[in-house]
Formats: structure tokens, sequence, C-alpha cells
């Protein structure tokens, strides 16, 4: 329930924001996003291609720009300055889901120990709401850009979203040789014996990010727009992917690299 109230919160807040600068009378875009996500967690080996080939997944968005350059309320350009010519407000309300599993050395064929049979019948799923704003820069102008001259608008952008993570848990191990006891996850015995009590779980919960992105647009007509964008997000958190195993290899917070493409069209 608490949780619920989070995401209420920040989403009515979100809201508040965009009507706010509605209110200024710029102008604004809507647009659609989807593409490959590959989730870097505590499952496989840290910076094994493997491990980063095989936990990818899948994420889809719903995006709204603000256009400082453009008012609409007089079909007419901003005042000329520097800012509302290369920068627009990006919000975002985004989800992704990528299936995980253990890759690397300790998982080989070649190992019969119980530690890698108990690796490789490990299996979870992590599942991310997100709710956010980045601010984009454009090197380039963006009111020639709207004026086909150049066809293409580079841009990065840095920004921070709030995420509703649902990890999902299973396991194919029996540790008791009892064949009801498959898939019971609340047995500590059924995962690898190294890791301290509680590093699996698959508790629901919700944190912060920190998300920048590098990417271009491409003029398709007057009122619309296709993009590619590259996106980096760190979470501050370690149990979104529902393992946190407390090891010296894991170092780092659960993070992921989403490759976007998208189509945005221009409301007014």
């Amino acid at each position: 329930m608490l949780k619920f109230k989070y995401l209420i919160t920040a989403l009515l807040t979100f809201l508040a924001f965009q009507l706010g600068f509605s209110q200024l009378g710029f102008s604004h875009e809507i647009g659609v996003i989807t593409g490959p996500v590959a989730f870097q967690s505590d499952f496989g080996e840290r910076k094994d291609l493997e491990t980063n080939k095989g936990n990818t997944g899948i994420g889809i968005g719903l995006v709204h720009y603000i256009n400082f350059a453009y008012r609409a309320d007089c079909n007419c350009y901003t005042a000329d300055n520097y800012f509302n010519d290369h920068f627009k407000l990006r919000s975002e309300i985004s989800w992704n889901k990528t299936k995980l599993n253990h890759f690397g050395e300790w998982v080989k064929d070649s190992r019969t120990s119980s530690d890698a049979f108990k690796l490789r019948a490990h299996e979870g799923e992590a599942t991310n709401l997100d709710i956010g704003m980045q601010l984009e820069y454009f090197p380039l102008s963006i009111r020639a850009f709207q004026s086909f001259s150049p066809k293409f608008a580079p841009f990065v952008s840095l920004g921070a979203h709030y995420v509703s993570y649902n990890p999902k848990v299973s396991t194919s191990y029996v540790s008791t040789g009892v064949p009801n006891d498959v898939g019971n996850i609340e047995d500590e015995n059924n995962f690898y014996s190294f890791w301290e009590k509680g590093s699996v779980s698959a508790e629901s919960g919700s944190t912060w990010s920190v998300v920048a992105s590098v990417g271009t647009r491409y003029k398709i007509n007057v009122l619309a727009d296709i993009m590619i964008d590259l996106r980096w997000q760190y979470y501050f958190s370690d149990d979104v992917d529902g393992l946190n195993h407390q090891l010296e290899s894991n170092k780092n917070n659960d993070w992921l690299v989403w490759l976007n493409f998208g189509y945005i069209y221009y409301l007014d």
C-alpha cells in the first residue's frame, strides 16, 4: 500500500508539473518508444559478454516534450535565446521487463558441484515501471531543425526517474530430494551456498534512478520525427532484480542500457 501511495504521489506531481508548463503557452510533442534492454544485475558474471547478451529484455514507453522554441498560443517562435533554441523537457512513463539467468564460468556444463546446479536452476525476472523527466540538449538549432535544415537533430539528456520494481524469482533445484519441493524459493538451501541469508527476494519496492542518454531525431514531415536513443539508467538500489548477494563481486547497484526507437508527433 505504501509503494502504491508513493507511485500515485509521483504521478500527480508529474502531471502538475506538465500542466504548469502548459499554462505558459509552449508547444507540445508526444510519442512512443520501444526497444531492447540489456539489464546489468547480480545474475551472471560481471563484465562477461555472455551475461550481457543473455540477460536482455524489452521496454516500451510514452513520452511528452515541452518545446520551448515555439508557442502554441500564438503559432509563433518564442524569444530568440539560447535555452529556447537548444533545450526540450522530456517527460516519460515507461515499462521494461527482462528475464534473468546465470551465465559465465560458474555455470559451465563442466562444473558438477551442487552450487553449479543451484545457479543453473535459479531464474529471475526484473519488471519496472518508470515515471520521470529528462532535460534534453540539442547542440544544433531546434528552429532550424523544424525548418528541415538540417534534417537530423542530435541530442544528449540527463534526468531522474521514480521506479516501481516488481521482481520474480524461481528455481528448479531440489535441496531435499523431494519432488514437491521444486520451486520453493523460501528454502535458502535451494540457492547458492555462499550467498548471505536474504540475498534472494521477490519483494517489490520502489527507488529513484538517474537517466542519461544520447541520440538523434530525423524529421520525416512538418509534424513528425523518428528518433533513436541509447539510454543508461542507474538505480539507487541493488534489489531491482530480486538478488542482492553481498559478495565481493557485488560492487554496483543494478543498472541497464536501453536502445530506444521512437516516433514523435507535434501537437501544436
